[in-house]
């Protein structure tokens, strides 16, 4: 059996495990603050949910899903990104019919199958937030000042943000017809892929990841110098709301995002420290996905953070989440029957919201200290036939060696624990 973990995955174990715990409640409490709620999805979708809303031309439908058929031939699909999930729930709910706007948040892994490097994995978690029921540009500056919030409380300083326009469908339509007479004369010279998108979905080619197409894109007609008076609008209202949060952001024309339900806003969070790609966030608005989806025209606006791509940032920037100082108490027991008081003062302890352990394994005293040390524990109580009697013992605080007389219940023993640290 092969006992390495399936190439494109990995384990989290403590201590990175309590980082991700504290990122995770950070999390929660920004998009609280914004008046999200959490939704929870399933893990795999019916594959038209992703077909219908991801679209068809885009690399994650043609080439990136973890798609296999059930036991009754119903097509499945391990959910390849959030939003269509949250819109196809949103769907099923009939969450139209609260009041709007309808604001959910999501912390879930996802599965992509593609080339495993640095910042991507086949396995891999996303923050996210979408926001129903609203036009308005001011839900496109609120949820891109909810990511700038949340990166800024964490500590974050060397991040770009990205932001464009890709307007509205009649002027994608337009602008497809303007790009592909550009390419018309050019496109042998380009990857296959994007031959193949030149008739799919023109717009594709501007998001292909082959640095060689990039450079022959350098002049090519951008979208955004076509967009129509309402989509121009929509835009400059977005970008007079994030100036108006004090909000610093860097136009970007070429921005068109790697799926096809986006329209209009679109944004991404960039740093240089996370790979090849160097997108850490990236949102925008879709105001077609619920629709196609089987909803009614219901607007639509968010983002996805990638939660690997974001720790490695926050480690680049020496602002990694830091654990709390707790305090970890070890009952040490020299024989049975102070193993037997020990396991029912850990259990008072615990109640008491005190991180308490005891042996389990019937080791030597000398093993158990050893054990205490090794592990972790910051004090540590040694329980015999003499503590037992007289009902009090020593505490040890393992780094310095201090000790001191302590009654052996709850209260005695958290009021002599390090405030600081105590649980």
């Amino acid at each position: 059996m092969d006992q390495a973990a399936p190439r494109g995955t990995r384990d989290i174990l403590p201590p990175e495990s309590g980082i991700w715990q504290q990122l995770e409640e950070r999390f929660d409490d920004i998009c609280q603050r914004y008046g999200y709620g959490e939704i929870r999805l399933p893990s795999f979708e019916h594959t038209e949910v992703f077909a219908r809303g991801v679209g068809d031309s885009s690399d994650i439908v043609r080439k990136e899903m973890y798609t296999f058929d059930d036991r009754a031939g119903r097509s499945l699909t391990l959910r390849p990104e959030g939003t269509a999930g949250v819109a196809r729930a949103f769907v099923q709910h009939g969450l139209s019919s609260e009041a709007y706007p309808v604001k959910l948040y999501y912390r879930m892994n996802l599965f992509r199958y593609e080339a495993v490097q640095k910042g991507r994995q086949r396995e891999f978690n996303q923050f996210g937030a979408e926001c129903f029921g609203s036009a308005d540009p001011a839900v496109d500056a609120e949820v891109i000042g909810l990511v700038d919030r949340f990166l800024a409380e964490l500590g974050l300083t060397a991040v770009r943000l990205e932001l464009n326009s890709i307007g509205c469908p009649d002027c994608r339509s337009n602008y497809h017809e303007t790009l592909r007479d550009w390419l018309r004369p050019r496109i042998a010279s380009f990857c296959p892929d994007c031959q193949q998108r030149f008739e799919m979905n023109p717009l594709r080619i501007l998001d292909c990841k082959v640095p060689e197409d990039q450079a022959r894109l350098h002049d090519a007609p951008l979208l955004f110098d076509g967009l129509d008076p309402d989509c121009r609008a929509h835009f400059e209202r977005v970008t007079e709301l994030l100036d108006a949060q004090g909000i610093r952001y860097q136009i970007n024309p070429r921005i068109v995002r790697g799926l096809d339900y986006y329209s209009r806003t679109v944004f991404e969070f960039i740093s240089e420290n996370v790979g090849t790609q160097g997108t850490i966030c990236g949102g925008g608005r879709y105001d077609g996905l619920v629709a196609a989806l089987g909803g009614g025209e219901v607007p639509g606006c968010g983002f996805a953070m990638g939660v690997e791509r974001l720790l490695m940032e926050l480690e680049a920037q020496s602002c990694l989440p830091s654990l709390p100082a707790r305090s970890r108490l070890y009952l040490a027991s020299l024989d049975r029957a102070a193993q037997t008081a020990a396991a029912g003062l850990a259990d008072r302890l615990r109640q008491e919201g005190i991180t308490t352990c005891s042996d389990l394994v019937g080791r030597s005293l000398r093993a158990q200290m050893k054990y205490a040390a090794r592990s972790g524990f910051s004090h540590v109580i040694v329980l015999g036939s003499d503590e037992l009697a007289s009902g009090s013992g020593r505490l040890r605080r393992l780094s310095d060696g201090a000790e001191e007389e302590v009654r052996l219940d709850a209260d005695a023993i958290r009021s002599r624990l390090d405030p600081r640290t105590a649980d």
